[in-house]
This record gives C-alpha cells, sequence and structure tokens, in this order.
C-alpha cells in the first residue's frame, strides 16, 4: 500500500486533478472531518478529511476526483438563489422548542 507522505503531497495531487479536469479550485484544507470524506463549495474551496492519508493513494485519487467533477457541476447562481430562499424561510420561522 502507498500512502500519501504528507498534506502537502496530498495538496499537489489535488491541483493535479483539478488541472485534468479543467476545474478551478479555491482554497484546499486537509483537515478532521467526522462523517465525510470531502466537500466542496460554492467559491471553490476543497476540503478532505485528513484520515484519507493514511489510506491507499488509489482511494485518495478517487474521493480527489469525485470532489473535482462535484465542484465541476456546481451551479453558484442557483446555489446562491437557493440559500437565499432558505434564509427567507428561516427568518419566518419560530425556531424555539415547542412544548406539546
Amino acid at each position: 500500500m502507498s500512502v500519501w507522505r504528507d498534506k502537502e503531497e496530498f495538496k499537489a495531487r489535488v491541483l493535479e486533478w483539478a488541472a485534468k479536469l479543467g476545474v478551478k479550485a479555491g482554497a484546499i484544507y486537509v483537515r478532521p472531518m467526522r462523517r465525510k470524506w470531502a466537500s466542496c463549495s460554492t467559491t471553490g474551496t476543497l476540503s478532505f478529511n485528513d484520515e484519507l492519508l493514511g489510506l491507499d493513494r488509489e482511494l485518495g485519487d478517487y474521493v480527489i476526483v469525485h470532489a473535482g467533477i462535484a465542484l465541476n457541476i456546481i451551479d453558484r447562481d442557483e446555489a446562491a438563489q437557493t440559500l437565499k430562499m432558505i434564509d427567507e424561510i428561516g427568518k419566518n420561522m419560530d425556531f424555539r422548542e415547542r412544548s406539546s
């Protein structure tokens, strides 16, 4: 099994894949994540679970490509409209705990 040397090697691989996929990656983070292997934002930020560093590089490549493809298909305008709508709905809701 071939694992990553460190975060910097992993981030360099993310940039390699971003170029191959034609994706513009913003900030790249490798950090503890409880429930996901990776996530991406509408601003181009890619975050990866630091547990990937101890796993086989092929698995890391798979996760990088998956995140890159997800980043590539995000419609930033649609995401902004959705978040605005959620914000508006939230302003009109009472989130206080109700007693039964």
